[in-house]
Formats: structure tokens, sequence, C-alpha cells
């Protein structure tokens, strides 16, 4: 491992952790379109709107994951960096279990308050059977779902990047085969979506729990190997949490658009969500290549090794700015072509097409963004780490599309995202001149 972060050329290191990671979200893209397709080939609109409702649910378990997996890699990471590698083994122990009894009260919370969150989560009569079904299936898998997200980032800041994705890509690979089984072939409809989710993961925790078992020499699956002091707990929660108010505020920028939208009808919202799936590509690009690169970045910061962090940003800054531009040129040139792929309607495809260029015209940006935030991640720099995951698609975002909205209509609304990767990127500037790591 130590000759992987510390004598490894930049580009090998880099690559080696990141590769694994992009091709996981390939695997989850992939998991996505196809998880939609078979929900709405059903041919139940309440149905898939059931599911709809539920899946903010999902991506809710995922940050709370987040927490522990971002949190506790950022920490070991840097322990890792200054060679205490058994205080580490510590913190891969406590963050090995926090989850599964986080897990566990999330569970709890969501049977007894089933009914009020199925409310608030939109469910109504037409739609409530359905959700429901979804809902009840999620919240006994919480264990399963928070847990998986703690191994899959740990295993990554002791090199095992391939390990972790293997583990993620079996898993979504049986998600993929189970979900038209569970659906059609058991009847099980909207509950048959959520159990080939669950079931899936599962097999996933399993395959993670063997790789850190057998494959790895540091961190530790041992309960009596847990205990960390309260400072270390601090520092995971003050970069987990930040770090998994990014899914959250994805959520709230999907949720808020089209609130706006709605008014220029369906077909608008329509066309949006196609626009943001087809946009994801460049998303999980940037992601994998970000969070690939943040064990390695935390590794370099811990050993105060100042020359080879800053080649390690910014190379990790190139490679992701450039591939981000590179999609973007094509998506801008193909959207029509894109968004036909998703649904052959003439007014989908023009106002889809638009739409996707409004929102790819931007990402070189927010990749640089999601490059700095990982960077205070890594370092421990809970405050900007949480201000740009905060600001991009939540609190600026939430600012731009009600003015631009008020000022420039329809137009208005599809580029808010572009005119907030702006605002934050000017933001992210200012954090790194008054962040930026000190050596000495």
């Amino acid at each position: 491992m130590d000759e992987l972060f510390e004598h490894s050329s930049i580009k090998r290191a880099y690559f080696t952790l990141a590769l694994p990671v992009v091709l996981s979200m390939a695997v989850t893209l992939i998991y996505n379109m196809v998880d939609t397709f078979f929900v709405a080939k059903t041919g139940n609109p309440n149905l898939v709107a059931g599911v709809s409702q539920g899946a903010p649910i999902f991506t809710l378990m995922i940050a709370l994951g987040d927490i522990f997996g971002l949190g506790g890699s950022s920490v070991i990471s840097r322990l890792f960096g200054e060679h205490r590698d058994k205080l580490a083994r510590f913190v891969s122990g406590y963050c090995f279990y926090a989850p599964i009894i986080c897990g566990i009260i999330v569970t709890a919370i969501m049977i007894i308050f089933q009914t009020p969150i199925l409310h608030l989560l939109g469910a109504s009569p037409a739609t409530w059977q359905y959700a429901r079904e979804y809902y009840l299936v999620i919240a006994w898998g919480a264990v399963f779902i928070i847990f998986g997200l703690s191994p899959t980032n740990i295993l990554r800041t002791e090199g095992l990047a391939v390990q972790s994705m293997i583990a993620s890509m079996v898993g979504t690979g049986i998600n993929i085969v189970l979900n038209p089984i569970f659906i059609f072939t058991c009847g099980l409809g909207a509950a048959g979506s959520a159990l080939a989710t669950v079931t899936s993961t599962v097999i996933g925790d399993i395959l993670m729990i063997y790789y850190l078992r057998t494959k790895s020499k540091k961190l530790t699956t041992s309960i009596h190997e847990t205990k960390i002091s309260w400072k270390l707990q601090f520092e995971i929660y003050a970069i987990g949490i930040p770090a998994s108010v990014t899914n959250i505020m994805a959520t709230f920028a999907v949720a808020l658009t089209n609130r706006y939208l709605i008014v220029h009808g369906a077909d608008s919202v329509a066309a949006m969500g196609i626009a943001m799936k087809a946009n994801m590509i460049i998303n999980m690009v940037m992601v994998g290549f970000a969070f690939g690169a943040q064990p390695l970045i935390g590794y370099v910061y811990g050993a105060k090794d100042e020359q080879r962090f800053n080649k390690v940003v910014k190379f990790d800054i190139q490679v992701v700015a450039s591939l981000a531009l590179i999609l973007t040129i094509i998506l801008f040139i193909f959207a029509p072509q894109v968004i036909r792929i998703f649904m052959n309607d003439p007014q989908i495809i023009k106002e889809g097409a638009l739409m996707l260029r409004w929102l790819s015209v931007s990402t070189t940006l927010a990749g640089i963004i999601l490059v700095f935030t990982t960077m205070f991640q890594s370092m421990g720099k809970a405050t900007p780490a949480f201000w740009l995951s905060f600001c991009r698609q939540g609190l600026i975002f939430g600012v731009v599309i009600s003015i631009s909205a008020k000022l420039f209509g329809y137009t208005g609304i599809i580029a808010a995202q572009a005119v907030s990767d702006c605002l934050t990127f000017i933001l992210a500037l200012l954090f790194f001149y008054f962040y930026r790591p000190h050596f000495k």
C-alpha cells in the first residue's frame, strides 16, 4: 500500500484508485436506466409514481451511509499518511459497526412512523398501496443499504479499489437481473423493485466483508477494535455529514426544478427528467474520478508531502475538467439524438435537447468544484467542504432559480443550474485561497 501511495507515479496511483470507482459508477448509471425502464414497463402510472415517491428514502439512506464511508475514509487516509496505522484500524472498526446501529434506528423510525412519512413523501390514495409496498421493503433493508457505503469507501484507503469495485458491480449486476424477475415473474410490482435492491445490496455487503477479512492487512471487522476518541468521532461526522449533503441537495434541486417547471406543462417536467438522466453520464464520470482520488489526496496530505499533494490535486483537476469538457461537447452536439433514445416525441426531444445543453454547459466548472470539495474532505476541512456541498444544488441554486424564474421565466428555470455552477465555482476559488494547505 505504501508503495502505491508514496512511491508510484502520480498517474499510476491516481488511475489505480480512480478507474475502479469510475467503472462502478458506470454500472450504477446503467442500473438507474434499467431500473427506470422495468418499473415503467409495468404500464401502471400509479405504480411508477409510488416507486418514485419512495425513492427519496433510498437516497436518504445512501446519504446516511456516506457519513461513515466518506467521513471514515477521509480520517483513515490521513492517519495512514501519518503512519498511525493502529489508530486508523480502530477508526475502520468504528465505521464498520456505527452504520449498522444507524440502520437499526432508521428501520425502527420508518416502521413506527410509516403513515406520516408516506404522507410527507406525497403518497396519494391512488399511489398509497404501491408507495407503501416499496417503502416497507426498503425500511427493513435499511441496515444493509446504509452499511454498504462504509466498506465501499474504506476499502479504497488501503488501495483495494478493485475489490471495492467488484463488490459494487456484482451487487448492481444482480439487481439488474432480479428486477424483472421480482417485478414481473413473481408479480411483486413495487415491492419487487425494492426487494431486488435490498437483496443485491446484501450480496454486495457480504462480498465487501469477505474482502475486508481476507485482503486487508490494516483494516478490521472486529467489534473489539472500535473504541476511538470523541475527537476522531467528531472528525468523522464533521467530514461525513457535509459529504452526505451532496446527495440530499441533488434531490432538493430536482424537486425544486420540477416545482417551477410544472406550470409549463407535464411535457416540460418529463423532458427535464430525461435531460437530467442523460447529464448523469458526465456527473458519474466526474464523481468517479474525484472520489477515487480522495484516498490518495488524504494520504499525501497526512504525510505532509507538499510537492506530491499539489501535483495530485493539479492532475485531478486536469483529468476531471478535460473529460467533462469532452463529454459536454459530445452531449451539446448530439443532444436531440440522446433525448430521442429515451422518448421519441417531437416536443419532448425539442425541450429536452435545450435542457440538456443548459445542464451540460457548466459541468466542467461543476467537476472542478467537486475536486475542491473532495480535496477539502480529504484534508479534514469541514467548513469549506460543507458549504460547497450545500450551495451548488442547495442554497445558491435555490436563490438563483427563484430569481431567474421571475426575471426570465422558462429560460431562467432551465439555465438556473448553469448560473449556480458559475457562482459556486467562484466560491470554491475563494475557499481554496483561504483554506489552502500549509505544510510548514
